[in-house]
């Protein structure tokens, strides 16, 4: 097929078996040119701002800044980038954030060759798509989620980009002053912010925190082997 014609991608996944079976899988199919993987999502920043690709297939929990934080600075630069998420979670709350954060469509692994091909078919045409499952539970909700005339329910009190950021950390099991480091801001400031984590999540213990991190899909379980 004429490379002009391909769909250009980049991967961010940090999986390498699953990095390698997605990369196997569009090469073999012939209508798609990988411009590059991420494995972090810093990495998968830096790599979208380079690369420019139609399409980026986006795992949530990467190291260094999920997939979902990732997403958020990529738009922030680049709000015409198309983010199609493709993770092993796909509860309500892991779609929700996803789509307030700005992805396009949400695949789960599990999904079939057929579907993610088609999928990065749409997203790169301009379109929304959700796997079958995803996109019946979202009509749900949003039939769930309005008042008596119809009007759609506000949720309150979103964590902010720097909130996320800082919950990750602690999830990883950072301390203060690390992730003041690893952030640019001061000690107070991450204290700050962890405050006002647990203010708006009604948590109030690192443990809670982490427990929250993991559900939501901030980070994977294995990332912390023992919540206390």
């Amino acid at each position: 097929m004429n490379t002009l014609n391909q769909i250009t991608v980049l991967l961010a996944e940090d999986h390498i078996v699953v990095r390698e079976g997605l990369s196997s899988l569009l090469n073999v199919d012939g209508n798609f040119r990988i411009l590059g993987v991420a494995r972090t999502g810093r990495q998968a920043i830096e790599m979208a701002h380079v690369l420019q690709p139609q399409v980026i297939l986006m795992d949530i929990a990467m190291p260094v800044l999920n997939g979902l934080e990732a997403m958020k600075q990529i738009l922030a630069t680049d709000p015409a980038a198309k983010v199609l998420i493709l993770s092993a979670y796909s509860d309500d709350e892991y779609v929700a954030n996803a789509s307030a954060a700005g992805a396009v469509g949400f695949l789960e692994k599990q999904t079939s060759a057929e579907i993610l091909i088609k999928a990065i078919h749409e997203v790169a045409s301009g379109h929304q798509f959700f796997s079958p499952t995803i996109a019946r539970r979202k009509l749900r909700a949003q039939n769930k989620d309005r008042n008596r005339n119809g009007i759609p329910k506000v949720n309150s009190a979103p964590l902010t980009s720097r909130e996320l950021e800082v919950l990750q950390l602690v999830a990883e099991g950072s301390a203060n002053r690390q992730i003041g480091i690893e952030l640019g801001i001061s000690i107070k400031t991450v204290e700050k912010h962890r405050q006002n984590l647990m203010d708006k999540l009604n948590i109030h213990d690192t443990a809670g925190l982490t427990r929250y991190a993991i559900s939501t899909g901030v980070i994977e379980n294995s990332v912390r082997l023992t919540i206390v």
